[in-house]
């Protein structure tokens, strides 16, 4: 079983990469929160793995802690919840937030995340409340950096599309970006990056 790759990044896109090794590309999904921390195409990386074998496919699940890993195996131990939602979950939410919520039973936040019902909520709350105190410390958030430019229009718009496509309502990603004050020469992906920090908090 895979448990840790080291190579280089052959391919990235926002939910998942090839990581070149030795000549071999094993190509591993990934959460956002993973995503944005990636070197760019051709730099080296280091990825924990989860091997998820099916019937029909085994699957790499790639990680850049130990510690979201460790909430992507305590997510896929509760009912209902397989291994893309839970990557979905990640995706949406930081590890220590989503410890925060689930040690508070805040089910309001937990069923805001796409792809996450009240039910299942709850369901995340009582089975695992307790294991994630054992797991995560205290949480923190990170604060946005401000600085004097705006948005372009075409890049606000290719940022909200790719957003909404995610799940997320316009009204959230319009709040998202308004905080954003990125460089002149501010790609998609970095815009991309930063609000996705915004609204994973």
């Amino acid at each position: 079983m895979i448990a840790l790759l080291t190579g280089t990044i052959a391919h990235k896109s926002p939910d998942h990469i090839v990581i070149d090794v030795h000549g071999v590309g094993y190509r591993v999904l990934i959460p956002f929160s993973t995503y944005y921390e990636l070197p760019e195409e051709g730099g080296s990386a280091t990825l924990h793995i989860h091997t998820a074998v099916r019937e029909d496919a085994i699957v790499l699940y790639g990680f850049r802690s130990l510690h979201e890993k460790g909430y992507f195996q305590l997510l896929i131990s509760v009912t209902g919840v397989g291994p893309k939602l839970a990557r979905d979950i990640l995706s949406n939410i930081q590890p220590s937030h989503l410890g925060s919520a689930l040690q508070q039973g805040d089910i309001q936040k937990l069923s805001g995340i796409p792809g996450i019902g009240k039910k299942t909520a709850e369901r995340l709350v009582v089975e695992l409340r307790e294991k994630v105190r054992k797991l995560a410390p205290a949480t923190g958030a990170a604060a946005v950096a401000e600085e004097e430019q705006s948005l372009q229009p075409t890049l606000r718009d290719d940022v909200t599309s790719a957003l909404i496509n995610l799940g997320y309502k316009e009204q959230l990603v319009s709040k998202a970006l308004s905080v954003i004050q990125p460089s002149p020469d501010a790609t998609v992906e970095q815009v991309l990056k930063e609000a996705l920090k915004i609204l994973m908090k």
